[in-house]
């Protein structure tokens, strides 16, 4: 069985794409959790994830004796080792599109990772609002996001960005994530896309184990 190795769900966004790919999707996964508890060397975390990952970084998949350490290449091996669950378009246009508008989140939209990093359990609306105001790259980054999605739900008919869920919703859920918990202004449109998004039961599955951790931990708490 695949062995998924993820951080804390509240916290860590590149282990939700990863898990909830594979959940939504009904592949069957074993799951390692490993607590953030520092980045440093002597961690925990990262003694741990170093023991078994080049990076020691999350998210990491094991399937027998093949590692895969990074999220978008776990992506492209779940959708290459399970084709019938299609987690790419079949169409070659929408799937081309699909691969850049993920490869786009996987190096890009830095400042509002930056600025609005991920915490599902969070209310902050009102830092989210001091962001808008002073934080011209969120608000770039922002506009370049809801432009894409716009497009690409006019395009495909919804009800996900590609018509059925794909990696790129997957891809995309902890953006979703940050735009609710810092309540950043978007189109109707998009706040029901985040709404579906929401919605899907592995999303679900995701919020419910991150709300039911009730750990604090202050570096991953920058307003708090």
């Amino acid at each position: 069985m695949l062995r998924l190795h993820i951080g804390n769900k509240n916290y860590s966004s590149w282990s939700m794409r990863a898990w909830v790919l594979l959940r939504q999707a009904g592949i069957p996964f074993e799951e390692k959790y490993v607590r953030f508890d520092g980045f440093d060397a002597g961690s925990v975390f990262k003694r741990t994830m170093s023991a078994v990952s080049p990076t020691g970084t999350v998210p990491l998949l094991q399937d027998g004796d093949v590692t895969i350490w990074d999220s978008l290449a776990i992506a492209e091996y779940v959708a290459e080792q399970f084709p019938e669950k299609r987690l790419w378009p079949e169409d070659r246009a929408a799937r081309a599109a699909a691969r850049s508008a993920v490869a786009e989140m996987h190096g890009g939209f830095t400042a509002l990772r930056s600025a609005c990093s991920m915490n599902i359990e969070a209310d902050l609306a009102d830092m989210g609002r001091i962001i808008w105001r002073d934080n011209a790259g969120v608000r770039k980054d922002m506009e370049r996001i809801t432009a894409m999605w716009i497009q690409l739900l006019a395009r495909h008919g919804g009800p996900m960005l590609f018509g059925e869920f794909s990696v790129a919703d997957a891809y995309y859920a902890p953006v979703c994530s940050r735009i609710r918990t810092y309540q950043l202004p978007v189109p109707g449109e998009i706040a029901a896309y985040i709404e579906r998004v929401h919605q899907l039961p592995g999303v679900q599955a995701w919020i419910a184990d991150a709300l039911a951790e009730q750990d604090f931990i202050p570096m991953d708490e920058p307003y708090r």
